[in-house]
């Protein structure tokens, strides 16, 4: 599965060096997600889809047990990004896996 070189672009908008087996992994992972217009963004102004976030990737697969630390990652993520207009899913979850040093996790 080839990943698009927007994709990785995007992620090195934050990571000039990113890690490119956690970049991977993470994209296998989201494939479909990312294949569906509304699906492939995050929107950080939205609770419902914070909620999404924390309990499903952050909590879920990134093992976090504190709810705070969930959350404050994700408003450090959103805030490092608020400069994009649109927050690709694939950054996103690349710079809090990379934030709670959770790569074995994911990969």
């Amino acid at each position: 599965m080839a990943m698009d070189k927007k994709h990785l672009d995007d992620i090195k908008k934050y990571d000039k060096r990113p890690d490119m087996e956690l970049v991977e992994a993470l994209y296998r992972r989201l494939a479909g997600t990312l294949a569906r217009s509304d699906a492939r963004w995050v929107s950080f102004t939205d609770p419902k889809e914070l909620g999404r976030v924390r309990r499903n990737f952050v909590m879920g697969r990134l093992g976090v047990k504190s709810k705070a630390k969930a959350d404050e990652a994700i408003a450090m993520v959103g805030d490092k990004m608020k400069k994009d207009r649109t927050k690709s899913r694939l950054t996103a979850y690349y710079l809090l896996t990379q934030h709670f040093k959770a790569k074995k996790k994911v990969c």
